[in-house]
């Protein structure tokens, strides 16, 4: 009997109908909403009225009951709202969708269901390995809400903060430097008759542009430093008024130090945020001076900065009062609560409408780049770099 030529069967080989990828419809999410444990954090990701929306729109969410204390927003909000409240944390875990603003704790992560959807901060500088493990194990898809882009290729998350952070920044050195707070008693404004206070800001980023426009509206004198000149061109293009700006030259930056009031760093680095004043400069400082070390969560830009906390935030070295608390905008926390809110509810409208997390990612570019883990494959090379892991590119996986 002769062998066949071709491995396929006559209908194989027969031309057929070309199938096309049909949109699949739109589905119904059911999202989990712990608490957060972290004592330094207090805002919650979803506020009332974001709920309200989900519900509104067919979804189901489901908050432990506490979430919103800190930032303001009781039970009773929430339940009006449509969610449903629970006290078994294992409950709001075992959601499909898993909402956070702290990353998980291991302990948390062993409560995920396998294939969970998990919305969180990352704060790689902050993990450790184990962490990323027990996600690949519980083939965990995680977004990093850090890394998701916008429209124009700004990251919508980090903006938003650093904007809260940086005029948040000002308002705690108005406070801190009231004699009630063993400041040295000088009004953060410009009356009439009286010297306006002096304000150097280390970086131009959102954070230096948001605090130099707080100081600015209280009538404080500013100065920015900054080693990009554009950085400095676009932050005065920004304020719409010519201020005094320079890149860091030791001597500028040492005399501008030595005579104001208040220091905000708002300096980032790659990896760490950079040593831009050395302890010498802060002795040289004014007695009662006051310095926000807004970089503390990346190391600090000041020499002498040491990790604070909400309860106790200031320190005092050479007579100068040191602010150095990690995550300002937690202090803010209703404020920054409706923030990430309004970046997370249209995103999981959009999830819901595309069919699923597989879908949007498909078509959504700026949320594919916040996904770092993919059904357990790690897919961030940064992460994959830092923690020495094994990375696949997430096109190879979602196409």
């Amino acid at each position: 009997m002769d062998k066949p030529i071709s491995p396929f069967t006559k209908e194989q080989l027969l031309p057929k109908e070309e199938t096309i990828d049909l949109l699949k419809e739109k589905i119904s999410l059911f999202i989990g909403i712990p608490k957060e444990n972290s004592f330094i954090e207090k805002r919650v990701c979803l506020t009332p009225d974001a709920v309200s929306a989900l519900t509104s729109n067919g979804h189901r969410v489901i908050i432990e009951s506490g979430a919103g204390n800190n930032a303001n927003f009781n039970d009773h909000e929430y339940s009006e709202s449509g969610a449903e409240i629970t006290n078994d944390r294992s409950k709001v875990f075992s959601c499909p969708i898993v909402l956070k603003v702290e990353p998980p704790s291991l302990d948390e992560i062993d409560l995920l269901n396998t294939n969970a959807l998990l919305i969180s901060a990352v704060q790689i500088k902050m993990q450790h390995k184990n962490y990323f493990l027990k996600l690949s194990k519980k083939r965990i898809t995680a977004l990093g809400f850090e890394f998701i882009k916008d429209q124009d290729g700004s990251f919508p998350a980090v903006r938003q903060l650093s904007e809260i952070a940086g005029s948040a920044s000002i308002l705690i050195a108005s406070e801190i430097m009231s004699i009630t707070n063993e400041g040295n008693g000088l009004l953060l404004g410009n009356i009439t008759g009286v010297p306006p206070c002096e304000v150097v800001i280390l970086g131009a980023g959102t954070v230096g542009e948001f605090a130099a426009r707080s100081a600015l509206g209280l009538g404080a004198n500013i100065r920015v430093f900054d080693n990009s000149i554009t950085k400095l061109r676009n932050l005065q293009s920004s304020l719409g008024q010519m201020i005094y700006t320079s890149t860091m030259q030791p001597k500028n930056l040492q005399k501008a130090l030595m005579r104001c009031d208040v220091a905000i760093g708002a300096a980032k680095g790659v990896t760490r945020a950079p040593i831009l004043v050395d302890e010498t400069t802060v002795e040289q400082m004014k007695s009662g001076a006051v310095i926000i070390d807004v970089s503390i969560d990346m190391g600090g830009c000041f020499e002498t900065s040491e990790l604070t906390s909400h309860d106790k935030p200031t320190f005092v070295k050479h007579d100068v009062i040191h602010y150095c608390v990690p995550n300002i905008t937690s202090r803010y926390a209703r404020t920054s609560s409706v923030s990430i809110s309004n970046i997370f509810t249209p995103y999981l409208l959009k999830i819901a409408e595309d069919g699923g997390i597989e879908n949007a990612l498909r078509f959504d570019k700026g949320l594919k780049n916040g996904l770092y883990f993919y059904h357990g494959v790690l897919t961030n090379k940064t992460i994959a770099n830092w923690f020495d892991l094994d990375c696949t590119d997430s096109n190879l996986l979602i196409f």
